[in-house]
C-alpha cells in the first residue's frame, strides 16, 4: 500500500470515527440525564459532567412499573406479531413483482409506488379502521395499521429478488418439480435472509416506536402500548406541574422530576432497540446495500 492509499485510509477512518462520536454522544447525554438531580439540571442544564447525581426518575417511574410492564408486554406482542405477519405479506407481494414473465409486473409494481406518493388522508382512513374493520380498542389497532404494506419495503425487496436471486437456480426447481411456493418457501427464503434482517427491523422499529395508532384507536389505557404509556405518563407530569391548584400542592408537585423523566423516559422507550439492533446489523448493511441497487 503506498502512501496516498494510507493517507484516504486514515482520513476515511477518521471521518468514521468523527460520525460515530456525533452518534453516541447525544446517547450519552440522554442517559447521563436521566441520572442526573432536577434543580442541576434547571440551574446549569444538560451536562456530560453533573455536578449531582440523582436517580429520582427512575424511581418516579419505578412507581409505575405495572402499567409500564404490561405496556411492554403489549409492545413485545404487537411487535411480533405485527413484524412476522407484514414481513410475510411483503415478501408474498414482492417476489410476484420481482418475476419478469408475471404479466403486467410494471403496472403492479406503479400501484405500489403509487401508495408512496399520496394517501386517503387520517378521516377516511380512521373511518375504514373504526367503521369497517372494527379494530378501535383493540390490540388490533396496533397491528393493522403496519400491516397494510409499506412501498418502499415492498420495492426494496423486489429489487433484492430480482438483482439477487439467480434465475437459472429457480429454472432448476422448477425442472425438479418444485411449484411456485415450495421454490419461494425453499429457495427464495433461505437466499433471503438480508433483505429479509432489512425489512424486518424497519417493521420492528416502526412497531415499537408507535404512538400514532395507539392514540387515534385507543381510549383504554389497558390496550395502551410502551410509547403511549410513556407518553401519557409524560402529559401527567407536565399538567400537575403546570395546573392551577392550592400552593401547598403546586409546591409538592413543582418538585416531580419532569425533566429527568424525559430523559428517562427516552431511555426506556429506546434501549430495547439498542440492544437488538447489532444483532441484525450484519444483515442490515448487506441487506440495504444490495437491495438499493437499481433493478
Amino acid at each position: 500500500m503506498n502512501n496516498e492509499s494510507r493517507v484516504w485510509q486514515w482520513a476515511g477512518h477518521f471521518i468514521m470515527i468523527v460520525v460515530a462520536i456525533a452518534c453516541i454522544l447525544p446517547f450519552v447525554l440522554l442517559l447521563v440525564s436521566s441520572i442526573t438531580d432536577e434543580k442541576t439540571i434547571i440551574q446549569n442544564g444538560y451536562s456530560f459532567f453533573p455536578s449531582k447525581f440523582s436517580g429520582t426518575a427512575y424511581v418516579y417511574l419505578w412507581n409505575q412499573s405495572e402499567q409500564i410492564l404490561r405496556a411492554y408486554g403489549i409492545t413485545i406482542l404487537v411487535t411480533l406479531i405485527g413484524t412476522t405477519v407484514s414481513l410475510a405479506i411483503t415478501s408474498l407481494l414482492a417476489y410476484p413483482l420481482s418475476r419478469r414473465d408475471i404479466p403486467h409486473h410494471n403496472k403492479l409494481a406503479f400501484f405500489v409506488f403509487f401508495t408512496l406518493l399520496f394517501n386517503g388522508g387520517l378521516v377516511p382512513t380512521y373511518l375504514i379502521y373504526t367503521q369497517y374493520l372494527d379494530i378501535k380498542n383493540t390490540l388490533w389497532a396496533l397491528i393493522i395499521p403496519g400491516l397494510l404494506m409499506n412501498g418502499f419495503n415492498v420495492l426494496l425487496m423486489r429489487t433484492f429478488f430480482k438483482t439477487s436471486i439467480p434465475v437459472p437456480v429457480l429454472e432448476s426447481a422448477y425442472i425438479d418439480g418444485a411449484g411456485e411456493f415450495r421454490t419461494f418457501r425453499s429457495i427464495v427464503l433461505p437466499l433471503s435472509l438480508p433483505i429479509m434482517a432489512t425489512i424486518g427491523l424497519f417493521q420492528t422499529i416502526g412497531y415499537w416506536n408507535d404512538w400514532f395508532n395507539g392514540l387515534v384507536y385507543l381510549n383504554d389505557p389497558k390496550l395502551f402500548s410502551i410509547q403511549n404509556i410513556l407518553n401519557r405518563i409524560l402529559t401527567d407530569i407536565q399538567f400537575l406541574t403546570n395546573g392551577s391548584m392550592s400552593t401547598n400542592a403546586s409546591q409538592g408537585l413543582a418538585a416531580l422530576p419532569s425533566a429527568t423523566v424525559r430523559m428517562a423516559i427516552a431511555v426506556i422507550g429506546v434501549l430495547p432497540i439498542l440492544i437488538a439492533y447489532p444483532f441484525f446489523q450484519k444483515y442490515f448493511v448487506k441487506g440495504i446495500t444490495i437491495g438499493a441497487v437499481k433493478g
